[in-house]
């Protein structure tokens, strides 16, 4: 993408132009970018893998679970045409690279409304609505499949139809000609992603003298909470069989004997999301802030997906913990939800004792 060149304001996308081939007279010097667009696609779909595999999501049929699948698929399938048309050429490829990027960029740009929408309902009122099913599982991950082709479909369906496939050609000062389409940005990623980032600044910088100390607190509660239980020995004929966890042991708290300032529920789930994911946040803020043009077939991935995701969970949970506690099922634990829940309350897991 090319920063010099003119951008054209829509309602939720912003149109600008990737140059496909450019050449300058004075130095006979001649650059196609068709490998450079093939390796970048490739590029997205490794990241999305790794992230993919990082995040390890325990409720396969989760709305966003099945939307990132999705995701991997489509950037799959555009990787695989890329790399077709650069081996086949622009003379033998059925399609120009125009048509490629252009109709990425409009369907790609569509996604991120109904896919925060669709994420939001469905962990809100997943459970409401699945809880007179006799087949939970299985009804409610066809019901997301159902909702993510529909989502694609309309993406594919209302989005192309205006899309310019047509090559233009554009000279600058200095004798220098270049070959560009039209793609789109999207916006509601940009605005999505500075808006959580003003948040946390807002709500973290007036604690940042105790950040350091809730945060280590936390992560010693999650470690606690992860460690393997440990085999207690005695002299006695007796075996020691250790006591499996139930819904009404899991309630049980002892409440931490030191009096100490606590940060609100809201304060203590935000540190938890900025402690994983405040470096995208930044480098996706610093972008915006040079003024780099990113369209939607980058911007709209996998790891916007994501922090969408631990966003969604975070939001669910608070508005859920003063009803269910600290155990109500979640779909990840990206954020690791329970240990600031515990930061924010003051108390610390009772350790069930074993039984003889």
């Amino acid at each position: 993408m090319s920063p010099n060149l003119p951008t054209f304001p829509g309602n939720s996308t912003v149109k600008m132009l990737a140059i496909i081939e450019y050449w300058e007279q004075k130095d006979h010097c001649h650059l196609n970018n068709t490998g450079q667009y093939m390796f970048l696609f490739l590029c997205k779909l490794g990241l999305g893998l790794v992230v993919l595999h990082l995040c390890q999501h325990k409720w396969r049929n989760s709305f966003l679970s099945i939307c990132a699948l999705s995701f991997i698929v489509a950037d799959a399938l555009l990787a695989y045409s890329m790399v077709t048309l650069w081996f086949l050429g622009p003379i033998r490829s059925p399609v120009s690279v125009c048509f490629i990027l252009g109709h990425a960029s409009a369907v790609y740009a569509a996604l991120p409304v109904p896919t925060i929408g669709l994420g939001l309902l469905d962990y809100a009122l997943g459970d409401m609505l699945t809880s007179r099913w006799s087949c939970k599982s299985l009804c409610k991950s066809l019901c997301n499949v159902v909702l993510v082709l529909l989502m694609w479909t309309k993406a594919v369906v209302y989005n192309t139809g205006s899309v310019t496939t047509d090559m233009m050609e554009i000279e600058e000062l200095g004798g220098t000609t270049a070959l560009v389409c039209e793609v789109h940005e999207s916006r509601i990623v940009s605005y999505t992603v500075l808006g959580l980032f003003i948040y946390v600044l807002v709500t973290l910088l007036p604690h940042y003298t105790r950040l350091y100390k809730w945060f280590e607190e936390a992560e010693k509660f999650n470690q606690q909470r992860n460690a393997p239980p440990q085999n207690l020995r005695s002299d006695l004929q007796f075996r020691y069989v250790a006591m499996k966890d139930t819904k009404s042991d899991e309630n049980n708290f002892l409440t931490e004997p030191q009096v100490m300032h606590r940060p609100s529920l809201c304060v203590s789930l935000t540190l938890g999301f900025a402690s994983v994911w405040m470096p995208y946040l930044v480098i996706s803020v610093m972008c915006l802030w040079l003024g780099f043009g990113i369209p939607a077939y980058v911007i709209v991935n996998l790891l916007w997906l994501e922090c969408i995701n631990s966003v969604l969970t975070g939001v669910v949970f608070w508005l859920k913990s003063d009803i269910v506690g600290p155990y109500n099922k979640l779909p990840d634990d990206m954020s690791l939800c329970r240990g600031y829940w515990h930061l924010s309350k003051g108390t610390h897991q009772h350790k069930l004792p074993t039984t003889v």
